[in-house]
């Protein structure tokens, strides 16, 4: 595996048993790049190491709420409303206007627990949010998706 800086090297390394430890069978590590796939339950959240600045890491994990979904101004707001309730990650749309939960934790001071607490809300808030926004917006919730291809 190639890393793109000393640190996000070492942030992946320290963080490697704590993902096992936490998660166990449910962590799947990659062996070309520093992720991890984390299925719990009927929810999936990928969580990455990726270099920050010059001496440091971002750990975020980040779960597919809803996919194939139309994004209207009504939609936009209820993601921007929702956003401003939650103190814990975001909402974001990425490339493909694909509804995405996230969050991300400095790598040199994060330590298990907020690793935990960290990629455990996002699923939770994934999970707790994408019935909603498919009742009233339409798409998929991205297990759904995955699972019919």
């Amino acid at each position: 595996m190639e890393f793109e800086s000393t640190a996000q090297q070492a942030c992946y390394k320290r963080i490697v048993p704590w993902m096992q430890d936490l998660f166990g069978e449910a962590a799947v590590l990659f062996e070309d790049e520093p992720l991890f796939i984390i299925t719990i339950g009927s929810a999936v959240a990928s969580t990455r190491v990726v270099p920050w600045g010059e001496n440091d890491a971002l750990i975020t994990t980040r779960s597919f709420v809803v996919t194939d979904v139309n994004v209207t101004p009504e939609l936009s707001y209820y993601l921007l409303r929702a956003n401003n309730g939650i103190h814990f990650g975001r909402f974001a749309l990425d490339g493909e206007n694909d509804i995405v939960f996230e969050h991300s934790l400095v790598g040199s001071t994060c330590d298990q627990i907020e690793l935990k607490h960290s990629v455990t809300t996002v699923i939770r808030i994934a999970d707790d949010y994408d019935d909603e926004i498919v009742a009233r917006w339409g798409g998929q919730r991205a297990l759904e998706r995955w699972s019919s291809n």
